[in-house]
């Protein structure tokens, strides 16, 4: 058994965001393997400071580490969830403030994310595409190195893939009212559901655009805003208000976690739509892993790791960002009951796959026997050095004994 302290960088409680949402799961599945796990927000942070001097290994994500900086030094084994590339979403997300501040930002969150890469002993992300990504930073950083390497070639041992997950019981309505009966959609008409926030990196506006084009379609919007009073509302969500008609209906507080599935389970199909980003090539959609859950086929833009899965696996639609007329002609085909039921079945079969208990093999091994990164163990990470025309005339050398080069 191993002591465990998990870090929310949202508030916890029963109307969470996704990286409430994800630590809260994989506390769970922590705990159901018999370690001594204890899950938190920042809100407290001299508790956190004391909670994490008496764990053996601190989970982390986005900016807990910025905010209670003491982790790093508590003697427990760091392990830092990527799941979220917050800096990329940065980008987006200050867009309209001025240069000065959003410079000011991303800076801090570009220290942020150092600090993090060179204090984790390991590292999650969601996806083979992101690995790739953190990997970049981490060489950067020098934490791939001689002592990383050496006995781990792959350097999973230092960074691997844990996916956004779904709970292995299928969904189940709790009695509690749901959108249709909410906002007055019958039984028989056509529901789209926009699962989660709306935020500056989405494009809803699209999706509005085509459900007034197409004759009966309703869209909901499961939560017009975000649990966290924090962050500012989303230019993306004032435009989709602006564009939408009288079967655009948007839904103006956050449904709880437990809840959700009366909102999943009355919708024939899920949405996601998100502009022509970088952000996007390593984004994890988590709220389409909620659309799998309830075997709902999901229309979606183009261009991330879970994209690529609808597309592969015939769950729906993909399509290129801002493209209103593909939407229209997906969401009349839709219409067709066969086609969302054969779709939503292998939905719920790609599902089947990413129960949390399967996707967090990677985390509970490590729980079970914490280490220490082999390069921190030593010292740190690798530092750079400058050249020296020794140094280089020995590259030359050994480059013509191997035959490199002309």
């Amino acid at each position: 058994m191993t002591r465990v302290l998990v870090l929310s960088n949202e508030p916890l409680g029963e109307v969470m965001a996704g990286p409430a949402i994800r630590a809260t799961e994989l506390a769970r599945v922590l705990a159901d393997t018999g370690h001594d796990v204890t899950l938190r927000d920042t809100e407290d942070r001299h508790e956190i400071r004391r909670l994490a001097g008496e764990a053996e290994v601190v989970l982390l994500q986005g900016w807990v580490l910025e905010r209670v900086p003491a982790l790093a030094d508590s003697g427990a084994r760091i392990v830092v969830d990527l799941y979220d590339p917050f800096g990329l979403e940065l980008l987006m997300l200050i867009e309209a403030e001025p240069a000065a501040r959003r410079e000011a930002a991303q800076a801090n969150a570009l220290r942020a994310l150092h600090d993090q890469l060179r204090a984790g002993d390991f590292f999650l992300c969601a996806s083979e595409r992101q690995r790739d990504y953190w990997l970049g930073w981490l060489e950067a950083l020098g934490r791939i190195n001689p002592r990383t390497h050496g006995a781990d070639p792959d350097l999973r041992a230092l960074i691997d893939v844990v996916p956004f997950g779904v709970p292995s019981e299928p969904p189940r309505g709790t009695r509690e009212t749901g959108p249709r009966a909410t906002f007055g959609i019958g039984a028989d008409e056509l529901m789209l559901l926009w699962g989660g926030g709306v935020y500056d990196w989405f494009d809803p506006v699209t999706v509005v655009r085509a459900v007034e084009r197409v004759e009966g379609a309703h869209l909901v919007f499961m939560a017009a805003g975000h649990p966290n009073p924090e962050l500012p509302t989303a230019r993306a969500l004032g435009a989709a208000r602006e564009a939408a008609g009288p079967r655009v209906h948007f839904h103006d507080g956050w449904v709880e976690y437990d809840h959700r599935a009366d909102w999943l389970l009355d919708a024939d199909a899920g949405v996601s739509a998100h502009h022509e980003h970088v952000e996007t090539r390593f984004a994890f959609r988590t709220r389409i892993l909620d659309y799998l859950w309830a075997g709902l086929p999901v229309l979606c833009t183009r261009g991330d790791a879970l994209a690529d899965e609808v597309q592969r696996a015939d769950l729906g639609a993909t399509l290129a960002p801002g493209d209103v007329d593909g939407w229209v002609a997906e969401i009349e085909n839709l219409k067709d009951a066969e086609r969302r039921a054969a779709c939503g079945a292998r939905a719920a079969e790609v599902a089947s796959t990413l129960t949390w208990e399967q996707v967090s093999g990677p985390l509970a091994a490590y729980c079970a026997a914490p280490r220490r990164a082999p390069d921190l163990a030593a010292g740190g990470p690798l530092r750079p050095t400058r050249d020296s025309a020794l140094s280089r005339r020995r590259l030359a050398a050994l480059a013509r004994r191997l035959g490199i080069g002309g």
